[in-house]
């Protein structure tokens, strides 16, 4: 059999003198109308007005972006997305379920839509964002820009300026989705800039599985800023799952927050994979008494990716309750970075707030900064947190070797084991298996 070899992509270095800006005008803005359109200007407004961050600002001190071309990337258009490679199929397989509910394909060409009968026959609202302006505007008004605000970094500006690659889910009150939905965003072609927004709302009593997954080729160098925003209402259930698999030239910029009432309940699952470079702000609040939220990350990364999560869970009410476990592997010359703060507002009496982030060194060159912190503001209240980087254990290593174990086979047992904790807090065997498979491929 002949035996596998490992694909390293790099990035070449550009000796050219970068430049500062893009390249992008007001008149490349999606035609809009009304509440979407004024959204659109003033998110324009804040992008001109912001500057690229650089290290001197403390969320970015870890996380240098100075090697960015902005000025290269531009919009595609759809009769070049039609010659762009189309997305894998492994990539539209269920991950949750036997079927999809409903799935959304997002590529440079446009978009795709199928939403069972049944689904949409209880009230279920799952369409693109050009298609929810001209149809449920209403919906639009409860959530555009009401939990992330686009003045909160360039990219999330940007991201709410431009983006077309939109989704737009609500759950009536105390409507239970039983097959999950999926949506999945493709950025093939190289030099070409995507824009996502994902709007998810939840009524009271609702219950939903969501899988949203951003993806592209390896060779194609990328760009991408996106904004999440999620409303779990008064005792509403969601899980929601986001993949990020872009290829390791792609840019990779978000701004992510869930707030959930009272009674509500979110389980948050992270996986990262790809992208040259990414960096990510995901903020919980916790908004409503018994609210309750949990976050699992789970990231593999090698060659020189650069990952960067920037986390807050904000106990904002008393009697809530959140949980975050974020575990990391680095191969040859990745670095990650984690900072994480728990905020307990006044009065936010009974709070349980949890966080823990766990780093797996496979390489003398890796580097992972973690960085928790707490900031309470009550108390009768129980908060804890913890940080680990640490290398693999040669006892451990010595015993499977002894057992006749080949060094790369020993290897991938520790990370598997290393990830175990994380992968029972995972409900979902496709997630599982799809990055068990992405652990093989990293360390043939």
């Amino acid at each position: 059999m002949t035996p596998q070899v490992k694909k390293v992509v790099r990035a070449a270095r550009k000796r050219r003198e970068l430049s500062t800006e893009f390249a992008f005008t007001p008149q490349m803005l999606p035609a809009s109308r009304g509440t979407v359109q004024a959204y659109r200007e003033r998110a324009w407004g804040a992008f001109s007005n912001l500057p690229i961050p650089d290290t001197n600002e403390e969320a970015w001190r870890r996380t240098d972006i100075r090697r960015l071309d902005p000025a290269r990337f531009r919009l595609p258009s759809p009769e070049e997305g039609a010659a762009l490679p189309p997305v894998p199929e492994k990539l539209l397989t269920p991950l949750v379920d036997a079927k999809h509910g409903g799935q959304m394909l997002f590529t440079a060409a446009g978009v795709r839509t199928t939403l069972e009968a049944d689904i949409a026959a209880q009230g279920v609202v799952f369409t693109d964002f050009a298609t929810a302006e001209r149809t449920h505007p209403e919906i639009l008004q409860k959530i555009l820009g009401q939990v992330v605000r686009p003045d909160e970094g360039k990219f999330a500006a940007l991201a709410a300026a431009m983006a077309q690659q939109g989704t737009l889910i609500y759950v009536p009150p105390n409507v239970h989705v039983q097959a999950p939905l999926h949506s999945i965003l493709w950025g093939a072609g190289d030099n070409l800039a995507y824009f996502s927004h994902v709007l998810i709302y939840l009524d009271e009593g609702a219950s939903l599985t969501y899988v949203h997954e951003w993806a592209s080729p390896d060779e194609a160098e990328t760009f991408h800023a996106g904004i999440v925003e999620i409303h779990v209402g008064e005792n509403a259930d969601l899980r929601y799952v986001e993949l990020q698999s872009w290829g390791q030239s792609a840019w990779n910029f978000t701004h992510e927050r869930a707030r959930v009432l009272r009674g509500g309940k979110l389980d948050w699952i992270f996986g990262a994979l790809g992208s040259r470079l990414t960096k990510t702000f995901a903020d919980l609040d916790l908004m409503g008494e018994g609210a309750e939220g949990r976050m699992s990350g789970f990231s593999f990364i090698e060659d020189s990716q650069h990952l960067d999560y920037d986390t807050q869970q904000n106990h904002l009410a008393p009697h809530t309750t959140s949980d975050l476990l974020f575990k990391c592997a680095l191969e040859d010359k990745s670095r990650s970075v984690w900072q994480g703060m728990i905020y307990v507002a006044p009065g936010a009496q009974k709070t349980d707030g949890y966080q823990a982030n766990r780093n797996l060194l496979l390489s003398r060159k890796a580097r992972a900064d973690s960085i928790p912190g707490l900031e309470i503001l009550a108390d009768d209240v129980r908060c804890t947190h913890g940080a680990t980087v640490g290398k693999v254990d040669p006892e451990e290593l010595f015993y499977l070797r002894s057992r006749g174990i080949p060094q790369k086979d020993a290897e991938r047992l520790i990370v598997e084991g290393f990830f175990t904790p994380i992968m029972e807090r995972i409900p979902f065997q496709g997630v599982r298996a799809r990055f068990e498979g992405a652990i093989h491929e990293k360390m043939v």
